[in-house]
């Protein structure tokens, strides 16, 4: 079970606590990353160092958009969440992505955690646009940028310097745009898509231990102090994430 600091609360759905990540979270993120079938569409499957995680993942996350994912059922860590814009990218077109344990999957949190944050972006910080990337192949993660109202774009072919399988169909890009967005409740447990599991680094998003796209910087949002309830899931917004929990 994991303590969560309430200060540290970006904000909650009805199963889900999604909040800062603290210099604590590196054994839960070496887990996470160290599982092969997790890391499958991101670098292969290959192990990461823990002094990678420690020195060079955790710190980015920490400052970088990145939000770990806790089930209020059981108070575990089961991943992470992200919402921030790419390196280089506008400000009000946040790129979202996620990361679950394996036990996590096909359970709905994916998109649980994605709507919400789509809400977030639209309702509250002002995006213009939200996207979201991944692998081709990876019809999972498709799966669930679909059901969050995400469209398809473009496909696009990235440079691999180790390319993994399926990378010869390319990426593709989903994106949402203000104009086309509802806000809307985040589905019911029964609603659980299994596909949701597929693609477990969710969209976008990969992390800083040799995968094969790096992003992320100080560029974020500014967000109220409060934002409050609005009956779908609560949110409690205390700035920008600090350097340490």
């Amino acid at each position: 079970m994991v303590t969560v600091c309430r200060m540290d609360i970006l904000l909650e759905t009805r199963r889900l606590i999604l909040r800062r990540f603290a210099e604590s979270d590196a054994g839960h993120l070496f887990a996470l990353h160290n599982d092969p079938e997790v890391m499958r569409y991101l670098n292969g499957g290959k192990p990461v160092p823990l002094a990678t995680i420690v020195e060079e993942t955790l710190p980015w996350f920490i400052r970088s958009g990145f939000y770990a994912a806790i089930e209020k059922s059981s108070g575990d860590f089961i991943g992470w969440f992200h919402l921030r814009p790419p390196q280089g990218g506008p400000a009000d077109e946040p790129e979202l992505g996620y990361r679950l344990h394996r036990a996590a999957w096909g359970r709905g949190y994916a998109t649980e955690g994605s709507l919400a944050l789509i809400d977030l972006a639209f309702g509250e910080l002002g995006a213009r646009r939200v996207f979201a990337q991944t692998m081709a192949v990876n019809l999972g993660s498709r799966r669930v940028m679909e059901k969050c109202g995400l469209r398809y774009a473009r496909t696009f072919f990235p440079y691999w310097p180790e390319p993994l399988e399926g990378w010869e169909q390319g990426e593709v890009e989903y994106e949402l745009n203000r104009a086309d967005w509802h806000p809307r409740s985040a589905p019911p447990p029964g609603s659980a898509d299994v596909l949701d599991g597929d693609r477990p680094g969710g969209a976008g998003g990969r992390g800083k231990e040799g995968e094969r796209r790096q992003g992320g910087h100080d560029q974020r949002f500014r967000a109220g102090a409060d934002a409050g309830t609005d009956g779908r899931y609560e949110r409690r917004l205390h700035g920008e994430p600090r350097s340490a929990c």
